[in-house]
């Protein structure tokens, strides 16, 4: 079973979210050992001050490293090894599936919150393996942060859902965006449920399935399918797909949109 570690100065909010829906239930099941840890407890100040004030000037506040630094060495010794730490910043690489699914294959995670204007430099050289930031912006402290990471990481973790099949199948796993699904009432609002969701015909299905994922990615994230692995049949599907939204778009009086990677 992975267990994830989360260091922070706010441990309540973390727990609050942690402990609703399927990861409070995995974890009420056993299924997942997440445990969050307030950085204050592990000072020697007297105050529980964990910031100071910026060596050179400037603006702000930040962590300092010793507590933080006593905090992962108190994880280490009550797991007995050293976790994979993770520092959530926004100078950190981008969070995506793909890295979900690496970090999914650890053991042990340690994911370090900062806050204020971050964190001493000196520990994150000390302890840290890697940044990851969950977005090109800057948020107040990186609890945010490590609940997304956590929550992308532990869904994949055996257990917490009904089978593998709930998250292969889903936008971002192959590099595709998902199909449309659709539930009962068969019509709704006039809009029906396309006959051949309805025919129990698997291969039919799955074959509409593939097309309307490739669709849903051309039309809303085309950049992805530079990276998707295509077969011959999902490339000529996607050169008629062009061809018939160009002659839509002509018919309309509508300019296409480029394909990525030409000129816009």
């Amino acid at each position: 079973m992975m267990r994830i570690d989360i260091a922070t100065l706010f441990p309540e909010m973390c727990e609050r979210v942690l402990d609703e829906s399927i990861i409070g239930r995995a974890r009420r099941a056993g299924k997942l050992d997440i445990h969050c840890h307030q950085i204050r407890d592990y000072t020697l100040d007297k105050q529980k001050r964990v910031d100071d004030t910026l060596y050179g000037g400037g603006k702000g506040m930040l962590m300092q490293a010793d507590p933080i630094f006593r905090c992962y060495e108190a994880v280490c010794q009550e797991v007995g090894t050293r976790p994979h730490v993770v520092y959530l910043s926004p100078q950190g690489e981008v969070f995506t599936q793909k890295k979900a699914i690496q970090l999914s294959g650890y053991d042990h995670l340690l994911l370090l919150c900062g806050h204020y204007e971050g964190v001493d430099q000196r520990v994150l050289d000390e302890i840290v393996d890697e940044e990851v930031s969950i977005g090109d912006y800057v948020l107040t402290g990186g609890e945010l942060a490590a609940l997304v990471v956590t929550d992308a990481v532990s869904r994949m973790q055996e257990g917490v859902l009904a089978g593998e099949e709930c998250f292969m199948e889903e936008s971002h796993w192959n590099g595709l965006l998902e199909c449309p699904q659709y539930t009962h009432p068969a019509v709704w609002h006039g809009r029906e449920v396309p006959a051949v969701l309805q025919s129990g015909h698997h291969a039919n299905i799955q074959q509409w399935r593939r097309e309307h994922s490739l669709e849903n990615t051309y039309r809303k994230r085309p950049d992805l399918l530079c990276k998707a692995q295509l077969t011959a049949k999902d490339k000529l599907f996607l050169r008629r797909l062009k061809e018939r939204i160009k002659a839509e778009g002509a018919a309309a009086g509508v300019a296409s949109p480029p394909d990525e990677g030409e000129e816009q």
